[in-house]
């Protein structure tokens, strides 16, 4: 019996600025294009409400996967979501800003076509504080707007800590501070933007030297793992600031944490996640666009791509 095609839309960030070699959107593209599904894509402002129903400015791609040019754009057309895409995935990056917040709430109001994630639920869970709806897996943490709390906080948990924006991606705006740094006052007043942002902090984990590893989730299960070495003169290990990609498995305690957030996430229509593990703690939570799918493939000789979309089929299968 053949397999049933579906047109499947990727709201994203421009496909032109996709790097081919590490792109999880693109290999999620491609492996869906291979099995005869229509690729469309649009970007968040593409998005619009007509007569009170979700619409799009969608423009379909044939995917080449070549450096610099991933993608072939054909004419582009407006379509009422419901009647025209089976299922569209939200793949626009952080910030989770004004205009990513309104773009989601479009989407949560398809009633046919299916999202994923679930856009009601990627704006009730912020990457960075999602993780502290399990406090006990994660090292000490605080969310403050006030400089002097981090000062203390950081006094408290030893001297040294991590600060990071709740709204960045990729390792943005995060650094590493302890008692003796001179530039202290000045990272904590751009951190905060001088007592006006909230900022997180956490006890400093040592065991970041050793990497900072990203599990993918699929329907609340594992299904990969990439440890993220940083370089010597780095505190962060994103890849795309010089982190290198190394060969890991699950140990007991992932697998603690993973038994722990994947029901949760199951149960918020959360279908692909990617959560951050330093030693034995939680870190992150990332619901919007998460990666890692072609360095897993790379060091594991997998593709995970055609498991991603394996479960897409059977979710639109079960739906039809």
């Amino acid at each position: 019996m053949p397999r049933p095609s579906y047109r499947m839309l990727f709201v994203m960030d421009p496909i032109e600025q996709e790097d081919v070699s590490g792109s999880t959107s693109l290999v999620f593209m491609n492996e869906a294009q291979a099995r005869g599904h229509e690729v469309l894509i649009c970007e968040p402002e593409d998005l619009e409400v007509i007569d009170g129903r979700a619409a799009a400015r969608v423009t379909p791609v044939t995917l080449k996967m070549e450096p610099g040019d991933p993608a072939t754009r054909g004419e582009p057309r407006t379509v009422m979501l419901d009647d025209a895409i089976d299922v569209a995935f939200q793949r626009k990056d952080p910030p989770v800003d004004g205009a990513y917040v309104i773009s989601t709430q479009i989407m949560g109001t398809c009633q046919r076509t299916l999202v994923l994630n679930d856009p009601r639920h990627i704006l009730s869970f912020n990457e960075k504080l999602f993780a502290l709806h399990f406090p006990d897996l994660m090292a000490e943490t605080t969310v403050t707007r006030d400089m002097s709390v981090l000062r203390d906080f950081m006094a408290r948990v030893g001297g040294e800590m991590i600060v990071k924006p709740l709204d960045g991606k990729g390792g943005e705006g995060i650094f590493h501070v302890h008692g003796g740094d001179r530039n202290l006052g000045s990272i904590l007043e751009q951190a905060s933007a001088f007592g006006t942002r909230w900022t997180m902090a956490q006890r400093y984990l040592p065991e970041v030297r050793n990497g900072d590893k990203r599990i993918l989730l699929l329907e609340g299960e594992p299904i990969g793992a990439v440890l993220r070495v940083p370089a010597e003169a780095e505190v962060r290990a994103n890849l795309h600031v010089g982190g290198r990609a190394a060969k890991t498995e699950l140990t007991p305690a992932d697998r603690a944490i993973v038994e722990r957030v994947g029901p949760v996430l199951r149960e918020h229509g959360l279908f692909f996640v990617g959560i951050d593990v330093i030693g034995d703690k939680l870190t992150e939570i990332n619901v919007t666009s998460p990666t890692g799918v072609q360095e897993v493939n790379a060091l594991d000789g997998v593709r995970l791509e055609a498991t991603f979309i394996d479960a897409v089929e059977r979710r639109l299968e079960a739906r039809a």
